[in-house]
């Protein structure tokens, strides 16, 4: 399964900060034996995310593209929008999965905004910003994942 990870945060994106996020998502797809082929920081902007996954998706046909950071509630929060802009469909029971599975953990998971989504042969997940949520929410799913890869390629559901 082909991989790219992108973390959104304005004070990473700006040098005012160390990615955590990413480099533990990324560890965590490695673990799994999955290929992560790019990884991306971005600043919290609409626009530069929405381009990013149009281009992960369309032109370089990523499997999945995890995303990590802007899914709370904050003024600048904005991953969800730009990941709905840019989606075909909707995923709602990973999302829900995720949110469950960190709420056995805090209660502020409930507060995550992440969508799962999907764009041509492309599934995009929107996974908290701090590092133990995004993993968590990762390994919420994790198990589900290339089956559904497959079949968004087209395979039957046998």
């Amino acid at each position: 399964m082909n991989v790219a990870v992108i973390t959104v945060s304005d004070t990473v994106a700006n040098g005012r900060g160390q990615d955590a996020s990413g480099p533990a998502v990324v560890a965590r797809c490695k673990e799994l034996n999955w290929t992560v082929s790019a990884t991306h920081i971005l600043p919290d902007e609409p626009a530069q995310i929405q381009v990013l996954l149009r281009q992960l998706a369309d032109e370089q046909r990523i499997d999945l593209i995890l995303t990590t950071g802007g899914t709370g509630v904050g003024p600048r929060d904005s991953t969800p929008e730009a990941t709905q802009a840019v989606a075909e469909r909707l995923i709602p029971g990973m999302s829900e999965q995720m949110r469950r599975k960190g709420l056995e953990h805090t209660p502020r998971a409930i507060l995550s905004r992440g969508l799962a989504a999907i764009r041509g042969t492309t599934l995009i997940l929107n996974l908290p910003g701090s590092p133990r949520g995004a993993v968590e929410s990762l390994d919420a799913v994790a198990a589900l994942l290339p089956h559904s890869i497959q079949i968004i390629h087209g395979a039957r559901h046998d």
